[in-house]
């Protein structure tokens, strides 16, 4: 009984380190969690939600 629990804790911890290692590889592999500012070039809207602010509208238009 005991011979199984030591498979069985083996495997885990194999498991486990194979999870980290490939948790660590695709950190850096994606650039370590950088996230670059791509502009929109043209306002969207979704639905009628615009692409900006609400509070920069209204001051760009006087308002």
């Amino acid at each position: 009984m005991s011979g199984s629990i030591v498979v069985v804790l083996v495997l885990l911890a194999l498991v486990s380190v194979v999870a980290i290692s490939a948790t660590v590889l695709a950190v850096l592999r994606d650039g370590r969690g950088e996230v670059r500012n791509e502009p929109s070039e043209e306002p969207w809207t979704a639905g009628n939600l615009p692409s900006e602010p609400y509070a920069q509208i209204r001051f760009k238009t006087g308002f």
